[in-house]
């Protein structure tokens, strides 16, 4: 049975005795804005007859997210959810946590080699035999009231989360495979927490990889600048600086800011009142530009080293039952082959499993 919440003493009164689990997830926007924007949390509750109570809770009402953030701070209270990146954001900028300790069934149905990457509706379907509906996917989320089927889809999103949690922990414990999960889920909070910005954004933009050395420092400033502004601004990182725009302007070497308005001037997307911020960014130096991987490596770098690296994961993930993607990607076997250094990424359990395998091919030069 699911209740609308929409007054903080009730959230309270119901969260006064929290169980030990509880299935979360949350509905948000994110089209105008650099951080999501918290439009509903769904909360699961357990029931001792083994039914399910559904708490969809109104974010909106002041007060409800003071409300919301104990349960969220309750390290004795296990949060369940499903593919919840953006929801950790989204609460941890609402309500000021993030859900902990968590146990997300998308990353658990990949351990247990159900299969990577599953949408929830996919997985419910595999696992209870249940067919859910998609129809509110899109729906505008921050409108009130909502309609009868945006209600009835929220509920459904996590519904099922206990039965799926029951069925992947004991395949997970039957594989020895719980600790490789924890471990994952606390690399998952501890970056919801930091959300550290990218460090290289230049190394993404493929425009980077035709630039010298200067240029691509520039282009570094300018990213980074632009991060940092988004973020204080609260806006999509392309209102403030679109890619193409960066690239024109970091390319030839800054001689004269007018120049720089100019161009800026001239770009349907120009941020005309940041020219000042704009031209400051790309001449002012970082402290670490100089310790910035070369964009350029993309291109030198050893593509049957990596082919071999990927090999050598794709036999070990065939082995173990999972996509290749749980263990590693070509992203994360990128740093072997440049650094031959372990990347945090694959630290731990990753490590373990692939550092047989891959030892020997990168001792081989």
């Amino acid at each position: 049975m699911a209740h609308w919440i929409d007054r903080p003493d009730a959230l309270r009164a119901r969260l006064a005795s929290p169980p030990s689990r509880v299935g979360l997830d949350t509905e948000f926007v994110r089209e105008r804005t650099y951080w999501p924007k918290l439009a509903l949390v769904q909360i699961a509750l357990p029931q001792d007859d083994g039914s399910v109570e559904i708490l969809l809770v109104d974010p909106l009402v002041p007060g409800m997210n003071e409300a919301l953030a104990p349960l969220l701070a309750d390290t004795a209270v296990l949060k369940i959810m499903h593919s919840p990146s953006e929801d950790l954001i989204a609460l941890r900028e609402t309500c000021g946590e993030v859900p902990r300790p968590l146990f997300d069934t998308q990353a658990a149905a990949a351990l247990a080699g159900i299969g990577a990457g599953l949408g929830y509706q996919k997985l419910v379907a595999e696992i209870t035999g249940v067919a859910l509906e998609k129809g509110e996917t899109r729906s505008d989320w921050m409108r009130r009231p909502l309609s009868a089927s945006q209600l009835q889809y929220a509920a459904e999103d996590v519904a099922h989360l206990f039965e799926i949690y029951d069925v992947l922990v004991a395949k997970l414990d039957a594989l020895g495979r719980r600790g490789w999960l924890d471990a994952d889920m606390a690399r998952t909070v501890a970056n919801a927490i930091e959300d550290p910005a990218e460090r290289w954004p230049h190394l993404s933009m493929r425009s980077a990889q035709f630039f010298d050395r200067d240029a691509q420092a520039r282009l570094l400033r300018l990213l980074r600048w632009r991060d940092a502004h988004a973020r204080i601004a609260d806006l999509p990182r392309s209102w403030v600086l679109d890619n193409e725009l960066a690239a024109t302007l970091a390319r030839p070497e800054p001689t004269d800011r007018d120049v720089v308005a100019e161009a800026i001037r001239a770009h349907p997307k120009g941020p005309r009142k940041l020219v000042d911020a704009v031209w400051n960014a790309l001449t002012t130096p970082l402290a670490d530009e100089a310790d910035a991987p070369d964009a350029t490596q993309a291109e030198r770098r050893d593509k049957n080293r990596i082919k071999a690296l990927q090999d050598a994961v794709s036999k070990r993930a065939e082995e173990l039952g999972v996509a290749d993607a749980v263990l590693a990607s070509r992203r994360m076997l990128e740093p072997l082959v440049d650094t031959g250094e372990w990347p945090e990424s694959l630290a731990g359990w990753r490590r373990e499993q692939l550092e047989p395998a891959l030892a020997p091919l990168l001792a081989k030069r």
